[in-house]
């Protein structure tokens, strides 16, 4: 009798086990799985992965799922030749109808509603186990996987692939919920969405051409400058030789403000930015470097423009 009750309870475990999975499996945020992910969490990693491979996580809950009702139905019968002194037929058939609501509530409903209302956090701990039980019954989901991937093939549908990013609408409805529960205000919520918005431009379109910019030369009278800069409201002015065709970098209107000196005779120098980089990626190397103006260069390494770091962060407040 003591085998027969292990069976039934492992069976049950089992069942309730892979329905859990499988509603949690659904039901999980995937904004979690991807963040979780992104901050190196191998069972999210390989969540997210069987979401790309949608076939073999139906196939294994297909197998788990049909191996714990062969357990559970094995050990019923068991249990109940065992309580009973003759061998029935009848007793065999009735007895597991008896076990029904049982199996019914504890191996299906109860894990079901538990992963529906918390599916991020018990998919999170039973995501081990689930990825043992693929690597387990690879040999035979491997079949209904390979016959799915087939099915895909011939009808020309091929799964949705779930990467590593997120996409802007998912965002926005996480910063929508941020702000809901309290956790982000108005303004931090209009900050991110910006900074998701802008993430992938490229400094090549933001950067402004050589020619359209009213450069200063070396050795230009300070007093002068200093009223075109007033004139044009620019904070930093580039810095040519005294030929006008070399750039050498630029100067602070507040910096010839403080020099005593009534000539141009020094100026910062101009950290290089490639024309593909990304606009946060821009911003956050002049920021570390804290420079507010810096040259884009192509692949050859060629100046394409210049770029204020004020075109990179004025995007990030502005009203949208």
């Amino acid at each position: 009798m003591t085998i027969g009750i292990c069976l039934f309870f492992l069976g049950l475990t089992l069942s309730a086990f892979f329905s859990g999975s499988e509603t949690g499996f659904y039901r999980a945020t995937r904004v979690r799985l991807v963040l979780d992910g992104l901050a190196g969490d191998p069972v999210a990693r390989g969540l997210l992965w069987l979401t790309n491979n949608p076939a073999l996580f139906v196939a294994t809950t297909l197998v788990g799922n049909n191996l714990a009702n062969y357990l559970t139905s094995f050990a019923i019968v068991l249990l109940a030749q065992q309580v009973t002194t003759t061998p029935s037929v009848f007793v065999e058939l009735v007895t597991p109808v008896l076990f029904t609501p049982i199996v019914f509530i504890y191996g299906e409903l109860l894990p079901k509603n538990l992963f529906y209302y918390s599916p991020n956090l018990l998919l999170r701990r039973c995501g081990p186990v689930f990825l043992f039980f693929v690597a387990i019954f690879a040999p035979i989901s491997a079949i209904l996987w390979g016959l799915g991937r087939l099915l895909q093939s011939l009808l020309g549908e091929a799964p949705l692939r779930v990467r590593l990013a997120l996409a802007r609408k998912e965002l926005q409805q996480v910063l929508a919920e941020g702000q809901d529960a309290g956790i982000l205000q108005p303004a931090q919520r209009k900050l991110a969405q910006n900074l998701f918005s802008i993430a992938s431009r490229r400094v090549q379109d933001l950067c402004t051409p050589l020619g359209r910019m009213a450069s200063i030369r070396l050795g230009a009278d300070k007093k002068e400058v200093i009223r075109i800069a007033r004139r044009h409201r620019a904070t930093v002015s580039p810095v040519v030789d005294a030929s006008g065709r070399e750039l050498l970098g630029y100067v602070r209107t507040v910096d010839l403000h403080l020099d005593p000196s009534e000539r141009v005779e020094t100026y910062r120098r101009l950290p290089s930015i490639d024309a593909n980089e990304s606009h946060i990626a821009a911003l956050i190397q002049m920021q570390t470097s804290k420079e507010e103006l810096a040259r884009v260069v192509d692949a050859d390494g060629v100046t394409l423009g210049l770029l204020y770091a004020s075109e990179l962060t004025d995007p990030l407040f502005r009203e949208t």
